[in-house]
């Protein structure tokens, strides 16, 4: 058994793809046309860590209340994590691209740790080795 995909929900497919793929490094892994419950066009798109491993959908707001959500999924807390084995490398590419960092990195028993906010604005651990 495993997690292989969870939803992040956002204003738009192509620069959340972009954020993604170019500024976190992941790869597209679908991009199908769909329907919504109720059979308005809808796109699939799932991005996944380079080798695999749980994927994200990126799931465009459908109305007031996913509009809401948007950047919101996880109330204020940091609800996603992203380990990398070089932290400074993945760090600095990551300020090269103006990703907003909301305190410089730090180390903890468990590595080091800054926190991120993705492109829908929900919150993020950069997690790397001590």
């Amino acid at each position: 058994m495993r997690v292989d995909l969870i939803t992040i929900v956002v204003e738009e497919y192509d620069p959340a793809i972009e954020f993604f793929t170019t500024v976190l490094g992941f790869e597209l892994a679908e991009d199908s046309p769909s329907l919504t419950n109720d059979g308005r066009p809808k796109r699939w798109v799932v991005v996944r860590p380079p080798g695999g491993g749980t994927g994200i959908l990126l799931a465009r707001a459908d109305g007031a209340s996913q509009t809401a959500a948007v950047g919101e999924q996880t109330a204020g807390r940091v609800g996603f994590f992203l380990r990398v084995d070089d932290f400074d490398t993945a760090y600095e590419r990551m300020i090269a691209a103006d990703v907003e960092f909301t305190s410089p990195p730090r180390t903890e028993p468990y590595g080091r740790v800054a926190v991120f906010r993705d492109i829908a604005g929900n919150l993020w651990d950069l997690l790397g080795p001590a």
